[in-house]
């Protein structure tokens, strides 16, 4: 981070003490370019702003009189230990946000104990941010997120580069077969800034575009052609010995193929409401994700979470951690590294409070009892 100015924490703290606070701030230092792409959602973004009110209508019912000695936010996922529940989840092209990009991002989720998935469309080379935190002992989880490539040499390179770096896990992101219709990113004409790229992904062959027939579709007969399917999920395991987790699941059968595939975890998603418009909010449908699971692999959520409580609700659902993608970017735009240190330092110390103030010694304690439903209500959780 050579050349930026070290922000102190007054430079942060003054008058940002919420996620929102840092959503507020960043709107006002970011470009309409990079605004728009950061914080923009799918069609009337009815999703977007879905995944965040669901958050707020779930109601916590806390316990008294508990003793809480010894109380912590420590777990395990995939026999790795978490000092806390929350990861940063992939999420592309940092520089948008901040000159020093990606690595400012590591650096503060390794200082925070914080869990890593790094985008393919990174800005700075996966070699490079494994370096950066690999020897850390107190860092969290480093994982590698990936789209099923047309080009399949290229994409067993990709993962072949991930393993070789030390990353953990694979993230193979499966809810994004094509675009969605981003219309605030449509009105503003986003472009990334020819001084960015996606540079993990120079070399990779985008093939031909096929000859269409009169009546077939550039969409099915063109784009989806190469599209993965299940049968890659088989691939992708006989290329790698990483675990493999899949985001971007939002039915219950689609979690039982998953585990079936062989996948390590699911991550309950809608791409932060940025591919299809409409579709429910995560927090509504990580319940019947769980109990399709039925316990055989953890699920993680993402999508709106901007609250210790957020997380905690999460928890008591049956997630066993959670994702924030656009809040560390929020961050990452106000202050660089220490910004994105701060949101994650926030959400813990939030979700600390949270668990002291309903009862919950451990994120064990967290379960369905902790949610409150009225008389005669169907049960979130079976």
């Amino acid at each position: 981070m050579a050349g930026a100015p070290v922000p102190t924490l007054d430079t942060i703290a003054s008058g940002i003490v919420t996620l929102a606070d840092h959503e507020l701030a960043a709107a006002k230092k970011l470009g309409a370019n990079a605004y728009a792409y950061i914080f923009g959602g799918a069609g009337d973004e009815i999703t977007l702003r879905g995944n965040r009110s669901a958050w707020d209508a779930i109601q916590l019912l806390p316990r008294v009189l508990r003793d809480m000695t010894g109380g912590h936010t420590r777990g395990t996922l995939l026999q790795r230990s978490l000092a806390h529940p929350i990861l940063l989840a992939p999420t592309a092209f940092h520089r948008l946000a901040h000159p020093d990009g990606e690595t400012a991002t590591a650096l503060a989720a390794a200082a925070q104990g914080a869990g890593l998935v790094l985008s393919a469309q990174s800005t700075i080379r996966l070699e490079d941010i494994a370096r950066l935190i690999i020897h850390d002992p107190e860092r969290g989880p480093l994982w590698f997120q990936l789209y099923m490539m047309p080009d399949r040499e290229f994409t067993q390179q990709l993962v072949r580069r991930a393993e070789a770096a030390g990353y953990e896990a694979i993230v193979l992101t499966v809810d994004a077969s094509s675009s969605g219709a981003r219309d605030r990113e449509r009105r503003a004409n986003v472009k990334i800034p020819d001084t960015l790229s996606a540079v993990n992904l120079v070399g990779m062959v985008t093939p031909a575009a096929p000859q269409l027939q009169p009546g077939q579709s550039a969409m099915f007969d063109a784009l989806l052609a190469s599209a993965p399917r299940w049968s890659d999920i088989a691939w992708l395991r006989s290329i790698t010995s990483l675990p493999i987790i899949v985001k971007g699941i939002l039915h219950p059968d689609d979690a039982r193929l998953a585990v079936d595939a062989g996948v390590a975890a699911v991550i309950v998603s809608n791409h932060g409401g940025r591919t299809l418009d409409t579709v429910p909010p995560t927090a509504q449908v990580l319940p019947d994700i769980v109990a399709a699971v039925a316990q055989r692999v953890p699920v993680l959520v993402d999508g709106g979470i901007r609250r210790g409580t957020d997380v905690l609700k999460a928890i008591a659902l049956g997630a066993t951690a959670v994702l924030v993608g656009r809040p560390a970017l929020c961050g990452l735009a106000n202050a660089g590294a220490m910004g994105v240190a701060h949101v994650i330092r926030l959400l813990r110390d939030e979700l600390e409070i949270a668990m002291a103030l309903t009862g919950c010694r451990t994120l064990a304690d967290a379960n369905a009892q902790l949610l409150y439903q009225p008389l005669g209500a169907t049960p979130r959780i079976s």
